[in-house]
Protein backbone atom coordinates (compact mmCIF):
# COMPACT_ATOMS: atom_id res chain seq x y z
CA UNK A 1 0.00 0.00 0.00
CA UNK A 2 1.19 3.48 -0.81
CA UNK A 3 -0.01 6.44 1.27
CA UNK A 4 0.58 9.50 -0.94
CA UNK A 5 1.08 12.73 0.99
CA UNK A 6 1.49 10.77 4.21
CA UNK A 7 2.35 13.84 6.28
CA UNK A 8 3.20 12.93 9.86
CA UNK A 9 2.29 9.30 9.22
CA UNK A 10 -0.90 8.96 11.24
CA UNK A 11 -2.89 7.22 8.49
CA UNK A 12 0.17 5.28 7.34
CA UNK A 13 0.56 3.82 10.83
CA UNK A 14 -3.16 2.99 11.00
CA UNK A 15 -2.92 1.19 7.65
CA UNK A 16 0.00 -0.92 8.88
CA UNK A 17 -1.79 -1.75 12.14
CA UNK A 18 -4.92 -2.74 10.21
CA UNK A 19 -2.90 -4.92 7.81
CA UNK A 20 0.30 -5.96 9.64
CA UNK A 21 1.16 -8.46 6.89
CA UNK A 22 1.10 -5.74 4.21
CA UNK A 23 4.06 -3.74 3.03
CA UNK A 24 3.06 -0.13 3.70
CA UNK A 25 4.92 2.83 2.23
CA UNK A 26 4.38 6.53 2.86
CA UNK A 27 5.59 9.30 0.57
CA UNK A 28 5.60 13.04 1.18
CA UNK A 29 7.31 16.08 -0.30
CA UNK A 30 8.20 17.74 3.01
CA UNK A 31 11.42 16.41 4.64
CA UNK A 32 10.56 18.02 8.00
CA UNK A 33 7.17 16.29 8.10
CA UNK A 34 8.81 12.99 7.15
CA UNK A 35 11.17 13.35 10.12
CA UNK A 36 8.12 13.56 12.41
CA UNK A 37 6.56 10.58 10.64
CA UNK A 38 9.74 8.50 11.06
CA UNK A 39 9.75 9.28 14.76
CA UNK A 40 6.10 8.21 15.11
CA UNK A 41 6.73 4.99 13.15
CA UNK A 42 9.76 4.16 15.34
CA UNK A 43 7.73 4.87 18.49
CA UNK A 44 5.00 2.54 17.24
CA UNK A 45 7.63 -0.15 16.57
CA UNK A 46 6.44 -0.72 13.01
CA UNK A 47 8.23 -1.44 9.75
CA UNK A 48 7.07 1.24 7.33
CA UNK A 49 9.13 2.79 4.54
CA UNK A 50 8.82 6.58 4.37
CA UNK A 51 10.12 8.16 1.19
CA UNK A 52 10.62 11.69 -0.03
CA UNK A 53 8.73 12.43 -3.23
CA UNK A 54 5.94 14.41 -4.83
CA UNK A 55 2.52 13.02 -5.68
CA UNK A 56 2.94 13.99 -9.33
CA UNK A 57 6.47 12.51 -9.64
CA UNK A 58 6.34 9.33 -7.56
CA UNK A 59 9.76 7.69 -7.05
CA UNK A 60 8.51 4.14 -7.79
CA UNK A 61 8.53 1.72 -10.70
CA UNK A 62 5.45 0.96 -12.77
CA UNK A 63 3.07 -1.66 -11.35
CA UNK A 64 4.55 -1.61 -7.83
CA UNK A 65 1.53 -1.31 -5.49
CA UNK A 66 -1.80 -3.06 -4.95
CA UNK A 67 -3.36 0.01 -3.31
CA UNK A 68 -2.70 3.74 -3.54
CA UNK A 69 -4.31 6.06 -0.99
CA UNK A 70 -4.72 9.85 -1.15
CA UNK A 71 -6.09 11.31 2.07
CA UNK A 72 -6.79 15.05 2.08
CA UNK A 73 -4.06 15.72 -0.47
CA UNK A 74 -5.67 16.46 -3.82
CA UNK A 75 -7.52 19.62 -2.76
CA UNK A 76 -4.13 21.24 -2.12
CA UNK A 77 -3.00 20.72 -5.72
CA UNK A 78 -3.61 22.71 -8.85
CA UNK A 79 -5.83 21.04 -11.46
CA UNK A 80 -2.76 20.15 -13.53
CA UNK A 81 -1.03 18.53 -10.55
CA UNK A 82 -4.21 16.68 -9.50
CA UNK A 83 -4.32 15.13 -12.97
CA UNK A 84 -0.59 14.37 -12.94
CA UNK A 85 -0.91 12.80 -9.46
CA UNK A 86 -3.80 10.58 -10.51
CA UNK A 87 -1.86 9.46 -13.59
CA UNK A 88 1.12 8.67 -11.37
CA UNK A 89 -1.14 6.62 -9.09
CA UNK A 90 -2.35 4.73 -12.17
CA UNK A 91 1.24 4.13 -13.28
CA UNK A 92 2.49 2.72 -9.96
CA UNK A 93 -0.59 0.54 -9.38
CA UNK A 94 -0.54 -3.07 -10.53
CA UNK A 95 -3.32 -4.13 -12.91
CA UNK A 96 -6.54 -4.55 -10.87
CA UNK A 97 -4.99 -2.42 -8.12
CA UNK A 98 -7.24 -0.01 -6.25
CA UNK A 99 -7.14 3.73 -5.80
CA UNK A 100 -8.71 5.15 -2.62
CA UNK A 101 -9.27 8.88 -2.19
CA UNK A 102 -10.61 10.78 0.82
CA UNK A 103 -10.94 14.48 0.06
CA UNK A 104 -13.26 17.43 -0.21
CA UNK A 105 -16.21 16.70 -2.46
CA UNK A 106 -19.42 18.12 -3.85
CA UNK A 107 -21.73 19.41 -1.10
CA UNK A 108 -24.53 16.93 -0.38
CA UNK A 109 -26.90 19.25 1.47
CA UNK A 110 -27.85 22.89 1.86
CA UNK A 111 -25.91 23.00 5.13
CA UNK A 112 -22.76 21.72 3.39
CA UNK A 113 -23.08 24.32 0.63
CA UNK A 114 -22.22 27.08 3.15
CA UNK A 115 -18.55 26.09 3.68
CA UNK A 116 -18.24 25.26 -0.02
CA UNK A 117 -19.08 28.86 -0.97
CA UNK A 118 -15.79 29.91 0.65
CA UNK A 119 -13.80 26.84 -0.40
CA UNK A 120 -14.96 27.14 -4.02
CA UNK A 121 -13.02 30.42 -4.28
CA UNK A 122 -9.77 28.65 -3.39
CA UNK A 123 -8.54 27.68 -6.84
CA UNK A 124 -7.05 24.33 -5.81
CA UNK A 125 -10.17 23.14 -3.96
CA UNK A 126 -12.75 24.35 -6.49
CA UNK A 127 -12.43 21.19 -8.63
CA UNK A 128 -13.29 19.11 -5.59
CA UNK A 129 -16.39 21.02 -4.47
CA UNK A 130 -17.61 21.18 -8.07
CA UNK A 131 -17.57 17.36 -8.09
CA UNK A 132 -14.86 16.98 -10.74
CA UNK A 133 -12.67 14.38 -8.98
CA UNK A 134 -14.55 11.30 -10.29
CA UNK A 135 -14.15 12.56 -13.87
CA UNK A 136 -10.45 13.27 -13.31
CA UNK A 137 -10.01 9.76 -11.89
CA UNK A 138 -11.80 8.20 -14.88
CA UNK A 139 -9.80 10.30 -17.34
CA UNK A 140 -6.58 9.04 -15.71
CA UNK A 141 -7.43 5.52 -16.87
CA UNK A 142 -9.30 4.11 -13.88
CA UNK A 143 -12.52 2.12 -14.11
CA UNK A 144 -15.30 1.36 -11.64
CA UNK A 145 -14.99 4.85 -10.18
CA UNK A 146 -17.45 5.33 -7.37
CA UNK A 147 -18.14 7.64 -4.49
CA UNK A 148 -18.51 5.23 -1.58
CA UNK A 149 -19.44 7.65 1.23
CA UNK A 150 -19.77 11.31 2.19
CA UNK A 151 -19.45 12.95 5.58
CA UNK A 152 -20.32 16.44 6.76
CA UNK A 153 -17.43 18.35 8.38
CA UNK A 154 -16.93 21.96 9.41
CA UNK A 155 -14.81 22.38 6.26
CA UNK A 156 -17.47 20.98 3.94
CA UNK A 157 -18.24 17.57 2.52
CA UNK A 158 -15.61 14.86 2.87
CA UNK A 159 -16.05 12.34 0.04
CA UNK A 160 -14.58 8.87 -0.27
CA UNK A 161 -13.85 7.50 -3.74
CA UNK A 162 -12.70 4.11 -4.95
CA UNK A 163 -11.50 3.10 -8.40
CA UNK A 164 -9.60 0.27 -10.04
CA UNK A 165 -6.83 0.04 -12.59
CA UNK A 166 -8.16 -2.20 -15.38
CA UNK A 167 -6.89 -5.74 -15.86
CA UNK A 168 -6.57 -4.82 -19.52
CA UNK A 169 -3.48 -2.71 -18.77
CA UNK A 170 -1.65 -5.96 -17.96
CA UNK A 171 -2.84 -7.55 -21.20
CA UNK A 172 -1.74 -4.49 -23.18
CA UNK A 173 1.76 -4.66 -21.67
CA UNK A 174 2.00 -8.37 -22.44
CA UNK A 175 0.88 -7.75 -26.04
CA UNK A 176 3.52 -5.01 -26.45
CA UNK A 177 6.22 -7.44 -25.25
CA UNK A 178 5.05 -10.12 -27.68
CA UNK A 179 5.02 -7.64 -30.59
CA UNK A 180 8.50 -6.35 -29.75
Amino acid sequence: MLDVGCGTGTLTILLKKARPEAEVVGVDGDPKILKIARSKVAEAGLSIALDHGLSFELPYHDDTFDRVIFSLVLHHLTRENKIRSLKEAFRVLRPAGELHVADLGRPQSTLMRLPSVIIRHLEEASDNVEGLLPTMIRNSGFELVEETATYMTIFGTLALYRARKPYSSLLEKQMCKVEA
